[in-house]
This record gives structure tokens, C-alpha cells and sequence, in this order.
């Protein structure tokens, strides 16, 4: 069973002769424990072109110290990772699969084998408040790496880590930094040992955004964006954590509508297979969402009723009914984020980051440029909204603000609080018609419920209201989008 922690450190280079200087007098600190030794060894885990460590996570197999075992961390923020543990185990080739799992989003199913094996000999001190409570621990590492690779020499270095303690906070770390620069020990440029060791088989880091706002700059940074966002959710997804899900699916949506937005800059016909892919994954994971979605809205709905008019075990026919099919579209969902066709997406998007196929309209101001696609996404619309008279209608309307929704979002780089206004604007549209779907969805289901309660010898008079409330719900979405239809306006972003 694995365990997961977040941790956040800092790392810092600790040339020869530099001494680690005093801790105890700083604000909060009331003694300091130590030192401690610690002897620890790691063999860690990569593909042979270091997808893991490119893409700033590790994996490996320590012996020694307090947290002996497999290790996977994943990055959180700049100094925060989440480092998922599992029992140490007899030593393997390969990792165990419960991480393994947690990593095809950049393995893609390559093979991963020990990439390198680092030695460290630890020497570790505590900064405690007055009650003992732990608040940073400072560790000083003699560190020998060789990578495993034929004739590879030993590396030896020094570093210093200051790991934030469990009642500490990120304002005494700045000062144990203060501190650790006045005695000529700066921040680390690798956040990993790994990295360190391994720099030179790394590929050179992405050169910096420009501050030039061309179109292609503004919707390649949307883009890399979605990518980065969707290869985060994708662990989360395979643990079924909350709303993970949701999120996935949401990325996929954004580069989607992105893509075909503005398709006059990134040249559409080259990007038509990889939008048909993104729907397809968009699809698959709707099935656990949806399925989501509608649990929440029936048990709200429970809920919000006065109990005298809940008959018979309505909760718990709820889970009955949700419950298997939950467990089966996750499965499915797991699926196909180890399918071939998923890999080959994730391929695609990194090729489409890497190599944009820009127009020539690309190199224009994207002040220039973006308004008009975006007013051609706002005409979409304005076209689904004037005849949407029926629940399909609806339906491609809501999809349509969605698009444009996004399309803003994309511009707002660009156009700062106009764009954000207008697509806060466009949001309500777009939810308020996602109101309308949703119980479109609903009803039916609902029918259903009633039905197999009744079939059961159960009471159905419970999901016959809420069908109700549903229908009432739908028609005042229907009396009320005219209106709110007419106060959205056209996007006035020249």
C-alpha cells in the first residue's frame, strides 16, 4: 500500500571550504538537534532517454535512513513535490507497477531500468520551536553518483537541503537562505540529485517566453499550457482522485477549442487528426464524469427536499445504481490512459509544442489578429443561440459559448481585463445552458431509477419528484436564456 507526503526543499551548492553557519539564533527557533548521520543509497529509474528526469520527476529505490523504500516524487510547485512511497521489497529490475502506473503519461510504455546509483553520507540537524515541534531540518550531503552506463566515472559533490518540518513555514526557509548566502552557499540550479549527475544526457531547458505578443506567442502559450495541465491530471486520473477527472478532461477541451478557434494561425488541416484525438479522450473520460456529475446532482437534490417527501431508501438506491458504474467507467477511463492510441496523442501534442505548424499569420500582433477570429467564434455562437428553440439546439449553443469562452481566455494575455471581463461574461452563457444539459441528461436516468424501484418493491415516488423539479429546472433556463442571450453583446477587443 503506498503512501503519499508533500515535501518542500531547497538545495543549494556548497563549494569547498564554506561551513555551515549558525541556525539557533533565528526568529522561532529554540534549539538545534544534531548532527545526525545517515548512510543512504539510491538506484534510480528512467527510460534510456530519461523521460522521467526531462520532465523534473524521479523515481528510485533507497536503502538506508528513516524512509527506506520506493520513491516516486511528482512535481507540486517550485519547491513543493509530492513524493508517493511504497515498501522497500526485494531489489528488482523494474519498479513496481503501482508507480510505474502513476508515470506513462511520459513513459508511454517504454522500459524503465536503473539509470544511475547515488551514495550519500547525511548529516542532518533540526531547527525545533520551544515545544519541540519541528519547524526545518538542514541536511549536509557528501554525495558520490556514478550514472550506469558503460564507462561512466564517479562524480562527487557537496550540497545542502533545507526541508520545510511540519510546524515550519516558508518565512524561517527564506531565512535559513539569508543565512546559508552569507556564508557563500547559493541556491542549487538542479532540483534533484538525478538532474545534477545526469546533466549532461539532459536536453537544454525551453528558451524563455519572449515578451513579444505575436498571435503564434499568445496561442502556443495557451497551448503548452493545456499540455502541461493535462500530463499533471493524468496520475491523478489513474488514483481517482477528486476531480482530477473533471480537470483531464477540461485541458483536453481547452487545446481542443484552441485548435480549432485559431486554426488560421495554427495551420488547421495538420491538426484535424489531433482534435479528433482529443475528442476521443475528451469521450472517454465524459463517461466518469458524467456518471459524476449526476450522483451529486441526485444526492443534492435528496438533500434540498423536505424529508417527509424522501419514501423508501432513495440514498441508498443511489449507490446502488451509481456505485458499479462509477467503478467501470474509472476502469475504463485507467484503460485508456495505457492504450497505444493515448500514447500516441501524448506524441502528437508534444510535437505540436515542439513544432508548431504556424501560418504566416502567426508572426502578426496578436492584437491584431485575435479579435476577428475571435468575433468569428462569437458569429458561431450568435448563430446556434438564434435557433435554439429545442434541446439539441440548446445543446450546440452551450458547446459553442464554450468555444468562444475558451477562445477569450486565450486573448487574455493579450487584452488583460477586457478579455477577462467579456469571458466571465460568456462563462455565465455557457453555464447557464450547461444548467439546461445537465438535466436533460438527468431525466431520463431518473425514469430509470423510479422504474427499477418500483420493479423492486421499493418506493418511486421520490425520483418522479425530482424528475419534476428537473423539467421545471430545464424551463426556466429556457424562459431566461433569451435575456441573458441578449445582455452578452458582441466581444469588443480591437
Amino acid at each position: 500500500m503506498s503512501r503519499s507526503v508533500h515535501e518542500t526543499e531547497r538545495k543549494y551548492e556548497a563549494p569547498g571550504g564554506t561551513a555551515l553557519p549558525d541556525l539557533a539564533d533565528l526568529p522561532g527557533v529554540a534549539a538545534v538537534a544534531g548532527p545526525e548521520e545517515q548512510q543512504l543509497e539510491a538506484v534510480y529509474y528512467d527510460t534510456a532517454d530519461l523521460r522521467l528526469a526531462r520532465a523534473g520527476l524521479t523515481m528510485r529505490r533507497r536503502t538506508g535512513g528513516e524512509d527506506a523504500g520506493w520513491h516516486l516524487k511528482l512535481p507540486v510547485s517550485v519547491d513543493t513535490r509530492e513524493e508517493v512511497r511504497l515498501p522497500p521489497g526485494r531489489a528488482a529490475k523494474h519498479p513496481p507497477k503501482q508507480l510505474s502506473s502513476l508515470v506513462q503519461v511520459h513513459v508511454r510504455g517504454n522500459e524503465l531500468t536503473p539509470v544511475a546509483r547515488i551514495q550519500t553520507r547525511r548529516q542532518r540537524w533540526q531547527l525545533v520551536d520551544d515545544k519541540g515541534n519541528l519547524l526545518t531540518e538542514v541536511v549536509e550531503d557528501l554525495v558520490s553518483g556514478q550514472a550506469l552506463a558503460d564507462g561512466s566515472p564517479v562524480d562527487s559533490w557537496r550540497e545542502i537541503e533545507v526541508e520545510l518540518g511540519e510546524r515550519g513555514d516558508v518565512a524561517l526557509m527564506d531565512r535559513v537562505e539569508e543565512r546559508l548566502a552569507d556564508a557563500g552557499i547559493t541556491r542549487s540550479s538542479s532540483s534533484a540529485k538525478l538532474t545534477r549527475l545526469l546533466a549532461d544526457r539532459m536536453a537544454p531547458t525551453a528558451p524563455p517566453p519572449t515578451k513579444r505578443k505575436s498571435a503564434g506567442d499568445v496561442v502556443l502559450s495557451y497551448l503548452r499550457t493545456q499540455a502541461d495541465a493535462l500530463k499533471h491530471e493524468d496520475p491523478r486520473v489513474r488514483r481517482d482522485e477528486h476531480d482530477a477527472v473533471h480537470q483531464m478532461r477540461v485541458a483536453t477541451r481547452r487545446m481542443r477549442s484552441a485548435l480549432q478557434a485559431f486554426g488560421a494561425i495554427v495551420e488547421r488541416d495538420d491538426t484535424r487528426e489531433l482534435t479528433d484525438e482529443l475528442k476521443w479522450l475528451a469521450g472517454t473520460l465524459g463517461e466518469a464524469r458524467d456518471l459524476e456529475v449526476l450522483r451529486s446532482r441526485f444526492e443534492h437534490g435528496l438533500t434540498a427536499l423536505d424529508q417527509e417527501l424522501v419514501l423508501g431508501p432513495a440514498q441508498a438506491q443511489l449507490v446502488r445504481h451509481f456505485a458499479p458504474l462509477e467503478t467501470a467507467a474509472q476502469a475504463t477511463a485507467v484503460a485508456a490512459l495505457d492504450s497505444g492510441r493515448y500514447f500516441a496523442l501524448l506524441d502528437a501534442v508534444d510535437a505540436l509544442i515542439a513544432d508548431p505548424p504556424f501560418t504566416p499569420l502567426a508572426a502578426e500582433k496578436a492584437t491584431k489578429v485575435l479579435p476577428e477570429l475571435i468575433d468569428k467564434t462569437y458569429r458561431r455562437l450568435a448563430k446556434r443561440a438564434e435557433s435554439a428553440n429545442d434541446d439539441i439546439g440548446l445543446h450546440e449553443a452551450r458547446k459553442a459559448a464554450k468555444r468562444l469562452r475558451y477562445a477569450v481566455e486565450v486573448s487574455e494575455p493579450a487584452f488583460g481585463k477586457r478579455a477577462k471581463k467579456y469571458r466571465k461574461k460568456v462563462k455565465a452563457v455557457q453555464e447557464l445552458l450547461g444548467e439546461h444539459q445537465d438535466s436533460v441528461v438527468a431525466r431520463p436516468m431518473l425514469r430509470e431509477l423510479g422504474a427499477k424501484a418500483h420493479v423492486d418493491g421499493e418506493n418511486g415516488f421520490t425520483f418522479g419528484l425530482l424528475h419534476g423539479l428537473e423539467t421545471a429546472a430545464a424551463q426556466r433556463v429556457e424562459d431566461r436564456f433569451p435575456s441573458v442571450w441578449r445582455d452578452l453583446g458582441k466581444p469588443k477587443l480591437r
